[in-house]
């Protein structure tokens, strides 16, 4: 699946438009909503490490507002997964870079 573009408040993912945070799994795209707002902990990638990605690209917003502890870096890690996180406009670049070549999951905050 590949994310054909990115806006703030706005991603369009095989041909559809979004304007919530998602979760982009190798066969569907889910809604993403964190427990803590702009920190990501461990459950809010359920269902994205239930997928067994060999990457998950985090986006972390526009301006990079969401924060990654390490304690979920060190988790994936322990899984097998490698974290990359980035402010929302290079992780969908990225995404779309790696993709051909890897099993990817993404999970991207579409505003701040």
């Amino acid at each position: 699946m590949k994310i054909d573009g990115y806006r703030f408040g706005e991603i369009v993912v095989g041909g559809k438009k979004y304007t919530d945070d998602l979760i982009i799994l190798p066969e569907r795209v889910l809604s993403w909503w964190r427990k803590r707002g702009h920190v990501v902990e461990a459950a809010d990638l359920k269902e994205a490490v239930e997928a067994k990605p060999e990457i998950l690209i985090i986006g972390t917003g526009a301006y990079g507002a969401v924060r990654v502890p390490p304690e979920v870096s060190e988790l994936l890690s322990l899984k097998g997964i490698t974290l990359i996180a980035l402010p929302s406009p290079q992780a969908c670049e990225k995404y779309n870079e790696l993709c051909p070549q890897h099993r990817l999951a993404a999970a991207i905050h579409l505003t701040c």
